[in-house]
């Protein structure tokens, strides 16, 4: 359990770390794109003010949005790579401007503004570049503002940022694990004390338990059987049940003591435990009902299994509406399904996420039953160690299902 605990907390606090991460990240790469686009436009929306060029450098007032263009000053013009293409009013080429850059060739920049044009939007990306399409009587000029080193460092961003990840999990992933123990010690003294109060309060009951049984033995020996002496015995076995299952409890959550697997006949252990609950849904006037196969070979704790199985049906014929139902399914399979299906009137009303918690009682459970709570906790540490699943489903609102994945 300890073990357990250790690893879920260095998933969830090493899954925080990429999650906080993560959000970082995309924040930061998504205002750096936006800015870097704006500035981009910028340029580009000065140069289409301008006819395809930078006005001589007077400060670059406020743009038209009433702002400020972005990273502006005298070497602008010259550290700006550009190019313009410029159509008529049909949309037919008319020329091309690459003076202001050396990467493209005139056809090259031809198609890049060709392809702008034919996106239909007044601004956008083609290749590398950021363009603006600016509308005249004249026709459509296309400014093309190189966009290559502004993607140059976002690669690098990404890169350094993918090593930064990288890195941080790791070093993350060693603190946590270095620290889980002492993040976990409280728990664990907890847990060793529960243990050590289970082995006690069992080495305690079960003498005065014995004595108990013995001395009405004697007692109704010598003056017969009595209501009274009836009613004793009958509480001195629940607390013997209770004692059990504490002991069977604090057994299953011992790591180091797997399961004996055998390959045994999961049908018949089945339906041997049916054929033991069957007289008393039959005196409850209950129907108990069995589909599945007449044999089916499972290698588990044949043992275990068979508890499992009883666990199910005395929960199903304890709480079962008066008169109801009581379907147990074996669906067989790599992985075989054993499904108990009882009727419930109050199914909306119960939780079943907390069903199998430790000592939890509904308290609709309460009104028509006994118990201590414990049962599908030990059913649920059954499966567990088998490595499959119980859930608690709810088919129809009448009716509880308690399904098992082996």
């Amino acid at each position: 359990m300890i073990y357990r605990l250790r690893k879920k907390f260095i998933k969830i606090c090493t899954l925080s770390f990429l999650a906080v991460f993560l959000v970082l990240f995309c924040c930061i790469y998504l205002i750096t794109y936006l800015q870097t686009t704006r500035s981009l436009d910028e340029l580009a929306d000065i140069l289409t003010e301008n006819d395809g060029s930078f006005p001589a450098y007077q400060g670059f007032g406020p743009h038209s949005d009433g702002l400020r263009p972005a990273e502006q000053n005298p070497e602008t013009p010259f550290t700006t790579r550009f190019f313009t293409v410029r159509f008529d009013e049909e949309g037919k080429f008319l020329s091309v401007d690459i003076q202001s850059i050396a990467s493209v060739t005139k056809e090259e920049a031809a198609a890049y503004g060709e392809q702008a044009l034919k996106k239909g939007w007044e601004r956008g990306w083609v290749g590398s570049y950021r363009y603006k399409a600016a509308v005249s009587e004249e026709g459509t000029v296309v400014v093309c503002v190189s966009g290559s080193s502004v993607m140059g460092m976002n690669r690098n961003f990404l890169t350094t940022s993918s090593l930064v990840f990288v890195g941080g999990s790791l070093v993350v992933l060693l603190l946590v694990t270095l620290f889980s123990k002492r993040a976990v010690k409280p728990v664990a003294e907890s847990y060793e004390r529960q243990k050590q109060f289970v082995t006690d309060a069992n080495h305690e009951l079960k003498t005065p338990l014995t004595l108990i049984r013995a001395n009405l033995d004697i007692l109704e020996a010598e003056s017969g059987p009595s209501e009274w002496l009836t009613d004793v015995r009958e509480e001195t076995e629940l607390m013997s049940q209770l004692v059990g299952k504490l002991v069977t409890l604090a057994r299953m959550d011992e790591e180091s003591t797997p399961l004996e697997a055998h390959p045994f006949d999961l049908a018949e252990a089945v339906g041997d435990t049916i054929s033991v609950f069957a007289p008393a849904a039959e005196q409850a006037g209950k129907a108990l009902e069995y589909r599945g196969p007449t044999a089916l070979e499972y290698k588990g704790n044949e043992g275990a299994i068979r508890q499992l199985v009883s666990i199910l049906l005395d929960n199903a014929v304890k709480y079962c509406d008066p008169g109801g139902n009581i379907q147990v399914e074996l669906t067989p399979g790599r992985h075989p399904i054993l499904t108990v299906d009882n009727s419930c009137a109050q199914v909306e009303e119960l939780p079943l996420s907390r069903l199998f918690d430790r000592f939890y009682r509904a308290d609709q459970a309460r009104t028509y039953g006994s118990g201590f709570g414990v049962g599908l906790s030990i059913a649920k540490g059954i499966v567990e160690k088998h490595r499959g699943e119980i859930t608690a489903q709810k088919p129809d609102s009448r009716t509880i299902r308690f399904r098992v994945k082996l």
